[in-house]
């Protein structure tokens, strides 16, 4: 099994997976904030249709003028540039907020994602410190699309994007971009998704049904049996097996 899963990692996790993932928005940039505020954004919007959120991503983005991190610092209650804005659950009013919030961590806290991040590290509750911030920053009760943007842990969500955001944030390599340091490789999550969870499954990794907060760790755990340094590069291999089949392949081996 490790073997096999070595194998799909080393197939997956090179410069040729960037293209088509929402990572791609997190490399066009070389400044650090630009670089944290895009990922953090990407992240979030990654679910759905592939082809789907990676046009509202390009979209965000060409509004933003490529520029998140002054676009950030510049955005204000009286800016509608997002007005019109709908992506499934998420609408111009639940984007608004969320990057009022960037605005208020950035330019009113004087603050950044990662010093954020790090608060909750230390806190022993990194996930749910993050998510409680961001509601802190609403002055009315959030809508549906806002708290789809933002999980909370304490309801067993599997956190998938914020785990994978944190993959891209502290590991190294061609997709991952080891942009903070403050998080070992082997504290981070699995980011469990469908794809990742079906595989899972179909090689015996992962025994619960539900696609949860209990599941991340129970698979994390296992992983960790193949590389307790860094488990999460096994989710090249879980992922890129879900969306390209080859989990036939290993089942035909067993």
């Amino acid at each position: 099994m490790k073997e096999y899963l070595d194998r799909l990692v080393k197939k997956y996790e090179t410069k040729d997976f960037i293209k088509d993932d929402p990572v791609q928005f997190a490399h066009a940039f070389k400044n650090k904030k630009d670089i944290e505020i895009a990922s953090f954004i990407a992240a979030l919007f990654a679910f759905g249709k592939r082809e789907a959120f990676i046009s509202k991503l390009k979209h965000i983005f060409k509004v933003m003028q490529n520029e998140p991190y002054n676009f950030i610092l510049n955005f204000s209650e009286k800016n509608n540039l997002f007005c019109d804005f709908v992506y499934r659950f998420v609408k111009g009013d639940d984007l608004k907020s969320f990057l009022l919030a960037l605005n208020k961590l950035y330019k009113h806290d004087k603050s950044t994602l990662e010093e954020l991040f790090y608060k909750g590290y230390c806190s022993n509750d990194m996930l749910g410190f993050v998510s409680k911030y961001f509601y802190s920053t609403l002055k009315c009760p959030p809508n549906l699309g806002f708290c789809h943007l933002f999980a909370r842990p304490e309801k067993g969500g599997a956190m998938k994007r914020m785990n994978m955001f944190l993959r891209w944030m502290i590991r190294s390599g061609p997709v991952d971009m080891a942009l903070w340091d403050f998080l070992k490789k082997s504290e981070l999550l699995i980011p469990l998704d469908v794809h990742v969870g079906n595989v899972s499954r179909s090689l015996g990794l992962l025994g619960r049904n539900a696609n949860d907060f209990k599941s991340v760790i129970e698979l994390t755990q296992k992983l960790m049996e193949f590389d307790s340094d860094d488990p999460v590069k096994y989710d090249f291999a879980l992922f890129g097996a879900g969306v390209n089949s080859d989990k036939m392949e290993k089942i035909k081996i067993l």
